[in-house]
């Protein structure tokens, strides 16, 4: 049987909203305005430096079509946490995945997904970094970013890389680009909480191709 698949929108974002779990929910930005926020996504800034600026770019290497989202102020203020919140679905336990490319950045090059955001600082985030070569699991307690998990691996700037993240209870499984890299625990945010996408410092990444799965 054909499984069915309902288009509609998400604020400026296209979302295809497919049956099965494993097809899930996936959002790009071609409905969005190149220069402009998505209508339904929200900013906030975790740690310090000026205002948080994201947008909509053009870029015709992207995989899910020309249309990407990225954090494009380019401030250098190392402990700078920019966050694109999306306003749903909100749950305890995900399965996320993005592709991202990593554009510039002399201070950082970072992309991220961010789960069980209670507000802005407090959530899990899973990063990876082109300038340090490594994938690395945090909790963000009080606006405090701490490392519980990570491990070395080669991600290559101008290049687009997937990256996943699986919640279920206090087990955090991460994926890059098709493999499964850790596993790790944690239970210090246990409730429920929003989706964003995640930044650091004076990182130019693009993000396109999200899909959010609520786990059952």
């Amino acid at each position: 049987m054909t499984k069915r698949r309902d288009v509609f929108i998400l604020g400026g974002a296209t979302l295809l909203a497919g049956t099965a779990s494993a097809q899930g929910s996936r959002i790009d930005f071609e409905s969005g305005q190149v220069g402009a926020l998505p209508a339904g996504v929200t900013t906030a800034l975790t740690g310090s430096g000026g205002p948080v600026k994201w947008a909509i770019l053009d870029d015709a290497s992207a995989p899910a079509g020309p249309k990407v989202l990225a954090e494009t102020s380019a401030d250098r203020t190392d402990y700078r946490f920019p966050l694109a919140i999306f306003g749903a679905p909100v749950a305890t336990d995900f399965e996320v995945a993005v592709k991202f490319k990593p554009v510039a950045g002399e201070v950082d090059r970072a992309a991220g997904i961010a789960v069980r955001l209670a507000d802005k600082d407090n959530y899990y985030v899973v990063r990876a970094n082109a300038l340090e070569d490594n994938v690395r699991l945090y909790v963000v307690l009080d606006g405090d970013r701490k490392q519980f998990a990570g491990v070395n691996q080669k991600v290559s700037p101008q290049q687009w890389h997937s990256l996943r993240l699986r919640t279920v209870g206090d087990r955090f499984t991460v994926f890059f680009d098709g493999k499964q890299l850790f596993e790790a625990t944690d239970g210090r945010l246990g409730g429920a909480g929003g989706v964003a996408l995640w930044s650091k410092a004076d990182s130019v990444t693009e993000f396109t191709d999200l899909t959010i799965d609520p786990m059952p």
